[in-house]
């Protein structure tokens, strides 16, 4: 297992800046504003040859805003308690303030070995060694934005990581085994329920949620470790429409979940029940088929729909009283309603299946994950080259091509060139004559006989002439 290293502090010493540098790479959000950073923040580098997760937190003390002081608080002493070595940055220029001191009891009372790091010393004028008053193992003074002493604070960080278990090697760590985890991203509006969703599927408070909407600005990793695989869930921030996004943090907030989904594998359209399915869910969903992800889409909130609070002012109202039969069919027929309205709206997703969920009641997300493992079967299965154009060429004869411009399309090879998502390249007379309705018609067939109704599947047409094809 590898070794985790936490940095916490007060607001604005630079956590952020520190940790983007360490992963060599702009990864968490920076702004002059103070507190910008709220929840844990996770990421997998290297520090001497040995890997680490190093994870960022919100500021503590100082935190912003009242109503999450508490819980950016908590955050923080949740990496603290995850740690084996603790960072704890405070800023060389304004030098020892009341504040650290506080922070310097939560870091004692966690008791890890720990670097008092202070940041912001581009000169000799400061003095970083008064801050040798809280006791803790080591003092570096560092500048994270210059890029001053960091090889310093590395040592002594290895220093004190645990020794690796025997047999362990970085290869076992971030090399094979690593590369079958499922990469999947937690994308919607604002205020759906995308961090409590994270939070049931994980069954501990992993992401900092709030009832106002934009809590969440990071993407968030968390690795679940399941009988089938491993499963790696990206929290993301509430993505509104282009032109209600204000600030930079909020926008590079947006830039984090794009890019979260453009390095998933795997994208969890998340619906609120009580709104429907809007433009901007549209416009989420479309830019994931874009990149070629295979999307779920879920519908969460659902305990509002088919249990509804007193007078409640939603779409869907059931009658009361009913018995459990008559409820559950009523249900469904809900059920059936809104997957309906999904395939209208959204009809590049028909293969995507469609889960009605309750993050606060657990109802439904015992289906999430062996549909998350089902469709990433899919998503990267491999279909032999020899049975890909038995189909092909049965599924010609049976149903030929049409003919277009005084021509008729002829397949004369087919092989999958990829896979997540599955790519199958025909080599054709002319690829102009590839009609969009003939490729739907591949596309069923292929879902049909090899089993692959949940996954998106692309097409390449690419000229080959009857003498290459004969050669």
């Amino acid at each position: 297992m590898k070794p985790i290293v936490a940095l916490v502090g007060r607001t604005n010493v630079g956590k952020s800046t520190l940790f983007n540098r360490m992963c060599r790479r702009r990864y968490a959000i920076m702004d002059d504003e103070p507190g910008v950073t709220r929840d844990r923040l996770y990421a997998d580098v290297e520090i001497d040859d040995r890997v680490v997760t190093l994870i960022d937190t919100g500021g503590l003390a100082d935190a912003p805003a009242e109503w999450l002081a508490e819980d950016v608080a908590g955050q923080a002493i949740h990496a603290m308690s995850e740690a084996d070595v603790i960072l704890f940055l405070v800023d060389g220029r304004e030098g020892l303030l009341p504040t650290d001191r506080e922070v310097a009891r939560l870091v004692r009372r966690a008791d890890k070995p720990t670097i008092v790091v202070v940041n912001k010393v581009e000169s000799n004028k400061p003095d970083p060694y008064e801050f040798l008053e809280f006791g803790f193992d080591e003092v570096v003074p560092i500048s994270a934005r210059e890029n001053l002493n960091l090889p310093h604070l590395y040592e002594a960080i290895t220093d004190l990581l645990p020794e690796p278990d025997e047999g362990q090697t970085e290869a076992d760590e971030v090399g094979e085994a690593a590369e079958h985890d499922v990469s999947v991203a937690i994308v919607g509006r604002p205020n759906v329920g995308k961090s409590s969703l994270l939070n049931a599927l994980c069954g501990e408070e992993r992401s900092l949620v709030s009832d106002v909407p934009g809590t969440t600005r990071d993407a968030l990793d968390t690795l679940v470790e399941l009988p089938e695989g491993r499963v790696l869930l990206t929290d993301t921030a509430g993505m509104r429409k282009k032109g209600n996004v204000t600030g930079d943090v909020e926008y590079y907030s947006v830039v984090r979940a794009l890019r979260a989904v453009d390095r998933s594998d795997l994208v969890l359209l998340v619906l609120d029940a009580g709104e429907g399915l809007g433009e901007q869910d549209q416009r989420i969903a479309g830019y994931a088929h874009e990149q070629g992800k295979l999307v779920l889409v879920v519908v969460n909130k659902w305990d509002l729909v088919v249990d509804p609070p007193p007078m409640p002012d939603l779409p869907y109202v059931l009658e009361d009283p009913l018995t459990p039969a008559q409820r559950r069919r009523q249900e469904r027929l809900f059920e059936k309603d809104f997957e309906r309205q999904v395939r209208d709206r959204l009809a590049f997703l028909s293969y995507s299946p469609v889960l009605f969920v309750s993050a606060l009641t657990g109802r439904g997300l015992s289906t999430v994950f062996p549909q998350v493992l089902e469709s990433y079967r899919q998503y990267s299965a491999r279909i032999p080259t020899a049975k890909l154009n038995r189909l092909i060429l049965d599924a010609s004869i049976e149903h030929p091509p049409s003919m277009r411009r005084g021509r008729r399309m002829k397949v004369y090879y087919a092989t999958q060139a990829e896979s997540c998502p599955p790519t199958i390249v025909l080599f054709v007379n002319d690829p102009q004559l590839m009609h969009f309705g003939y490729e739907r018609y591949l596309r069923n067939q292929i879902r049909e006989a090899f089993g692959l109704d949940g996954t998106p599947i692309r097409f390449v047409a690419r000229e080959r002439t009857r003498e290459q094809a004969s050669q």
